[in-house]
């Protein structure tokens, strides 16, 4: 009798949908990682501009595929500044990390934790200790943690069961300072403007304090949880 109710869960459309879902999430990160090599500033800064008033959208696009790799969001985010100044940039950078943030998440939702963990390596022990159990200011200390990339806490959400509502609103948050940061670092390279200055430094000094204020408030939190 178990054994025929196990074969029946085995072809549930819940579970083919479950593999394929895990077949194409791994062929994905195979592919990404053998062929997608982010190019230089320069490079990528020729390679939007190549496509005219479009542009813009490519440059998400790009951002987007990155946000769900390994690859770090650092150099679109300082092109999205040299292109296009601290406001559109910051705007189209930040659109793209949250269109790849999200995918990520759902990809390891579908994926389940067994396989996201053992493709997260190293980063699975943070991730587990500070989303376990997440909710919103978990999700904003995790965003704001130095050291710790984007491509993780995605994955580790999703597959950790991190509500969507906490994921979204957190990431849409906690995403803000630091991309900003980072588009008006770019921006300022390339114009040393006083304007571009306050933005560059009111940036950091933000993410410094959110980062400090999210993580005393979720250790205080832990540690009455105990």
């Amino acid at each position: 009798m178990s054994s025929e109710k196990y074969s029946t869960d085995a072809f549930s459309p819940r579970s083919i949908v479950s593999l394929l879902t895990s077949v194409i999430f791994i062929g994905v990160l195979i592919w990404l990682s053998f062929n997608v090599n982010i190019p230089e500033p320069e490079v990528l800064r020729e390679m939007i501009q190549g496509y005219g008033w479009a542009g813009w959208l490519v440059f998400i696009g790009i951002t987007a595929l990155i946000a769900i790799t390994p690859i770090p969001v650092t150099i679109p985010a300082l092109v999205a500044g040299s292109l296009y100044g601290v406001i559109a940039g910051s705007l189209f950078s930040f659109t793209g990390v949250l269109i790849g943030s999200w995918i990520g998440y759902w990809l390891a939702r579908l994926t389940g934790q067994d396989l996201t963990f053992k493709l997260l390596g190293r980063h699975g022990t943070t991730v587990k200790k500070y989303l376990g159990n997440a909710g919103f200011l978990a999700m904003c200390t995790a965003r704001l943690m130095p050291g710790l990339p984007y491509w993780p806490v995605n994955y580790g959400a999703g597959a950790l069961g991190v509500s969507q509502y906490a994921f979204l609103s957190a990431t849409f948050i906690a995403s803000i300072p630091g991309q900003i940061s980072l588009v008006a670092l770019g921006a300022f390279a390339v114009n040393q403007s006083l304007f571009n200055g306050i933005i560059l430094v009111t940036a950091w000094i933000t993410v410094l304090a959110a980062t400090w204020i999210s993580y005393r408030y979720w250790r205080s939190t832990r540690n009455r949880s105990r």
